[in-house]
């Protein structure tokens, strides 16, 4: 496969994620754990009947349990933060703040084995942050509200799982594609005693719930980690970190369009805030 197939492959990820908080908006009052368990059952059973029938099974026995450990905990862990945020904080606002992981993904990648961070990098960093803090001290509506700052944080942590486990998924590119659908069934083992532990089963009351459900464990929590996995992976991580940037717009103007977030001036400068910063970094990368 080529370096650009493999881009242009990872891209499809991106595409998916936009429909990432509208899903997740549309599965409530389904609670954050039992949600991981549902949709990662959903897409890592999908991933090994896809792998069964590409001959994938037996190379699955070779891989290091350090990288099942690895892949789990990186794809357990952003979804059990990024779906708790959106259940304590507005969809769109959690959702952008969450989104700043395309810009910290070119900063992370400098700081691998020959990069180098460079002052670009940085600038991008504090432009994409002034759009969170927009975000959290402004509002789309409200303004500053204490009772969505536990969102907020649960946003931030998010943003900074997700670009770790794919900048160090770069280390680990000789681990085939189809071990994710091991960490998406090993997210689920996770999430399930938590939910037991933690959580009341709540589960949707309407058709709109269910299929939002299945649609994530099909799309934005199932095929788009596989085709993300060979993009950086095989791919130009830089430039795919760039069309990441659009992740963020593409998600807001989903949830504008459904009618779940409203329309607002400080809610487009928080998103241009965010994407800017981002290209201000990828330019850095890529001089």
């Amino acid at each position: 496969m080529t370096r650009n197939r493999a881009t242009l492959i990872g891209f499809a990820a991106v595409l998916l994620w936009a429909l990432l908080a509208l899903f997740t908006v549309g599965s409530s009052p389904t609670p954050p754990f039992l949600l991981n368990t549902l949709c990662f059952s959903i897409g890592g059973t999908l991933g090994l009947i896809w792998a069964a029938r590409t001959g994938g099974l037996n190379r699955l026995r070779a891989v290091p349990l350090r990288v099942y450990v690895f892949g789990s905990l990186g794809l357990f862990g952003y979804h059990a933060l990024y779906f708790s945020a959106l259940r304590l904080a507005p969809a769109a606002e959690a959702g952008l703040i969450a989104y700043l992981w395309p810009l910290l993904i070119v900063v992370f990648s400098g700081l691998l084995p020959g990069e180098r961070l460079r002052a670009g990098h940085l600038l991008g960093a504090v432009v994409g942050f002034a759009g969170a803090a927009l975000i959290i001290l402004g509002g789309a509506r409200s303004g500053f509200s204490d009772d969505h700052m536990a969102g907020y944080m649960l946003a931030l942590l998010c943003a900074l799982t997700w670009s770790g486990y794919s900048v160090l998924s770069r280390r680990i590119g000789t681990a085939p594609t189809a071990t994710v659908a091991v960490f998406c069934l090993a997210s689920a083992a996770l999430s399930l005693p938590l939910h037991l532990m933690f959580e009341q089963t709540i589960l949707p009351a309407s058709a709109l719930g269910w299929a939002s459900i299945i649609g994530l464990g099909v799309g934005p929590v199932g095929l788009a980690f596989f085709v993300w996995d060979i993009g950086v992976k095989q791919g130009d991580i830089q430039l795919l970190g760039t069309s990441s940037y659009a992740a963020p717009l593409l998600s807001t103007l989903v949830l504008v369009l459904a009618g779940v977030a409203a329309p607002s001036v400080s809610l487009l400068w928080a998103a241009l805030l965010v994407t800017g910063g981002a290209a201000i970094a990828a330019r850095a990368s890529l001089s």
